[in-house]
This record gives C-alpha cells, sequence and structure tokens, in this order.
C-alpha cells in the first residue's frame, strides 16, 4: 500500500480560507443562512470554516450544526458489523433557511443524499448548497455536485482519499492511498 501526499498543511489552510471567502460572497452576514457538518468527518471542515468566518471576517452568530446521517443511509443494513451512530446536534431550526452543508470528501454521493433526508426533521431548508474540500469526480452514483470545492481529484480504481484534522489525526494533509 502507497500513499501520496495531495495536499499538505499550508495548502489546506489555504483552501480553507478561499472556501470561507466564498462563503462570505454568497451568504455575506448569514443571517439567514446556517453552517451544518455532516457526521463523522464533516464536522473538522465545518468547525474550520466557522473559526475563519468569526476570526478574520469578524462574522458573529453563525449558525453551526452536527448531522448524524448513519440510518438515513441506504446501506446501514449491509454492514456485517454494528453501526455505531455519531450525535446530531442542531439546536435550530432550517426552516426557511439558506443550509450549506460541509463534507470533507463528495465521494459517491450517498451521504449527501442521506443528509437531504436527515435535515427535514429540523424544518424545510429554503436552499441547501454543499460545500466540500475534495471531489472525487469520477465516482458519483447519484447527480450531486458541490456548490463549494476545494480541491478536485482524480481517484481511480481502489484508490482512497483520506483527509486527516490535527484535531482528530494530529495533522493536517490530504493523502491519495493507493492498494
Amino acid at each position: 500500500m502507497s500513499q501520496k501526499v495531495l495536499l499538505a498543511s499550508k495548502e489546506m489552510n489555504i483552501i480553507l480560507h478561499r472556501l470561507a471567502c466564498q462563503l462570505v460572497e454568497n451568504h455575506t452576514s448569514f443571517e439567514n443562512s446556517v453552517i451544518i457538518g455532516i457526521q463523522p468527518r464533516g464536522i473538522f471542515l465545518a468547525d474550520r470554516i466557522v473559526k475563519i468566518l468569526k476570526e478574520e471576517y469578524g462574522i458573529s452568530g453563525i449558525k453551526l450544526g452536527h448531522l448524524d446521517i448513519t440510518f438515513y443511509r441506504d446501506d446501514f443494513r449491509r454492514s456485517d458489523k454494528p453501526l455505531e451512530a455519531n450525535k446530531t446536534h442542531i439546536d435550530f431550526v432550517v426552516e426557511d433557511k439558506r443550509v450549506i452543508f460541509v463534507d470533507d470528501v463528495l465521494y459517491t454521493g450517498r451521504s449527501i443524499r442521506s443528509a437531504l433526508t436527515a435535515v427535514q426533521s429540523f424544518g424545510r431548508p429554503k436552499e441547501i448548497e454543499l460545500l466540500t474540500l475534495i471531489d472525487r469526480r469520477f465516482s458519483r452514483h447519484l447527480p450531486i455536485q458541490p456548490d463549494y470545492n476545494g480541491r478536485q481529484v482524480d481517484a481511480i480504481n481502489e484508490e482512497k482519499v483520506k483527509v486527516n484534522w490535527q484535531e482528530k489525526d494530529g495533522e493536517d494533509a490530504v493523502y491519495l492511498i493507493s492498494k
């Protein structure tokens, strides 16, 4: 098994700032917008983006939530081992809000489809956008595309993209892993 660095810490930081800037361009004060990180690993990206928006752009009062999609997935009954759900933390209503879903890697699109179903429990959004750090564009099973994208990666066959976060993995980096 070999791994290649796709993004190092410095490159990730630049991309995170660019994504935050794009959100400011489209959402200005965020008074009618909410950011929802998709569990498990989209929450690290969402938390970082919100931190940049607050510290660098002085935007306060951003509503941030974490959404667990475990039991909304169409493949949750296919696993041999018991599933462990993550926690959903959304202490606001999404009714008539502009929702920004945040996930680290967009692969088949099934996680996003699940998130679209799960978020309905919190109201009917006015609009939903998708922000991803990595878009594996040739792997889609569903017609889902990101509105904000850090980097496109052409991973083929059995290659995997792994995003490491300082808070969870002790480093910021993105790897392409080949068998």
